[in-house]
């Protein structure tokens, strides 16, 4: 298991939450997804490490953006 935090900018609310995590937890391999919406953290747990592209891409996808760290 691999776990990996991303920093997402744009949430502020439950249904943020709920966005980010239907389409980050969608990408194959992931088993958790944890959204912190006070500090925008998103802590990902996977089978193997995720293709940033990937997760950038799920996060784009529920309207928002991943912040480069």
């Amino acid at each position: 298991m691999v776990t990996t935090t991303y920093q997402v900018q744009g949430m502020t609310c439950g249904h943020c939450v709920s966005a980010v995590s239907a389409e980050v937890g969608a990408i194959p391999g992931v088993d958790d997804v944890q959204v912190d919406l006070a500090s925008g953290r998103v802590t990902v747990t996977s089978d193997n490490p995720l293709d940033t592209a990937s997760v950038r891409a799920a996060v784009d996808e529920a309207g928002y953006d991943l912040v480069e760290e």
